[in-house]
């Protein structure tokens, strides 16, 4: 099942006996583990019928000698397993035969972070049988900005394409921060007004002048001195700025800008559903596509693979710093 339809089920109180949250997105898995806290029980029944144990402190023994009690205050008692991916997962015969006929009036939830349950091994299958499933995967780098407009839509809030690609260059994959800094915006911005890069800038802390996401832009037009104003703003600020991500991020864009040269339909709505971006930013791929021809994008890109490379230290002087590579680099896009 996906965190949607979970989290749907939960607000109408219909509960599975056993939850197997895992994945590599820990964001998600705690989103469905705080859902289940939060409604399961209310205040004056935790303290009867909520039980917390930690992957590292317990065992498959104690889970199971607490999940075949019975509540003595509500209609369920609610069993969460934090850290479950510290368990000794080989010694889980118990838990097998617990998930062949679980406690009706239990819910255990077994939170499972940084990895998956070998999907192959008999307690998996068991798990997918008994209860409900939640596979947490990362997402990509082009999704987060997606998914940004779409937690502000889930409360009847707007943000800006240009402010939610902002934050999602800025921040990276990162969804618990990420989610940190939306409410942080939900707080502070009035409720009737559309969330801008200078929301961002006001809020968040993030420039809205000196960033990759306007340095792109600057490329994009050809805009030499813009451009280098940035590289020298990031030079001078390489730890919000750090090489690495800033090369990523101009990777992402050319290689975008290149398959926007290969595209049949290049309408606003046929490139932004191919290149996986808002609409609104399908305009930028167009005058990029114009400024840089096929043979130039897979030079930029060639030439942003060479200075990844340098930017972790391979063909590059010692006292080379970044903001000397990143100068060159630009320089060479440009060129």
């Amino acid at each position: 099942m996906d965190v949607k339809a979970i989290l749907g089920d939960i607000k109408r109180k219909q509960y599975s006996p056993v939850y197997l949250l895992h994945g590599d997105e820990s964001h998600f898995i705690d989103v469905v583990s705080d859902a289940l806290e939060d409604t399961v029980l209310n205040d004056a029944q935790k303290g009867f019928d909520q039980t917390i144990l930690y992957g590292k402190e317990t065992d498959f023994m104690t889970i199971i000698n607490v999940a075949k009690r019975y509540p003595m205050m509500s209609d369920y008692q609610l069993v969460l397993v934090k850290e479950a991916q510290n368990l000794k997962w080989k010694d889980d015969d118990l838990l097998q035969k617990y998930l062949e006929a679980p406690t009706p009036t239990t819910i255990l939830v077994l939170a499972h972070k940084y990895g998956l349950v070998d999907k192959r091994k008999k307690t998996y299958k068991l798990l997918d049988k008994a209860g409900v499933v939640l596979e947490s995967k990362k997402l990509y780098d082009d999704k987060v900005a997606p998914w940004i407009a779409e937690q502000f839509q889930s409360v009847g809030r707007k943000i800006h394409p240009q402010a939610s690609a902002l934050m999602a260059d800025y921040l990276g994959t990162d969804l618990s921060k990420v989610a940190n800094e939306i409410e942080k915006l939900l707080l502070n911005v009035p409720l009737e007004k559309e969330v801008t890069a200078e929301d961002i800038e006001r809020n968040i802390g993030i420039s809205k002048d000196f960033n990759v996401f306007e340095l792109n832009t600057a490329l994009t037009k050809k805009n030499v001195f813009k451009a280098f104003q940035i590289v020298d703003y990031f030079a001078a600020n390489p730890k919000s700025n750090p090489i690495p991500v800033v090369i990523g991020s101009l990777g992402s864009y050319f290689t975008k800008v290149l398959k926007y040269h290969y595209l049949p339909d290049k309408s606003s709505q046929a490139a932004a559903k191919e290149l996986g971006v808002h609409p609104f930013f399908t305009k930028d791929y167009e005058l990029a596509a114009r400024h840089y021809s096929r043979r130039k994008t897979f030079d930029v890109i060639n030439v942003l693979k060479d200075y990844d490379l340098k930017s972790k230290g391979m063909h590059v002087g010692p006292n080379t710093t970044p903001g000397e590579l990143l100068r060159e680099l630009v320089y060479k896009i440009l060129h």
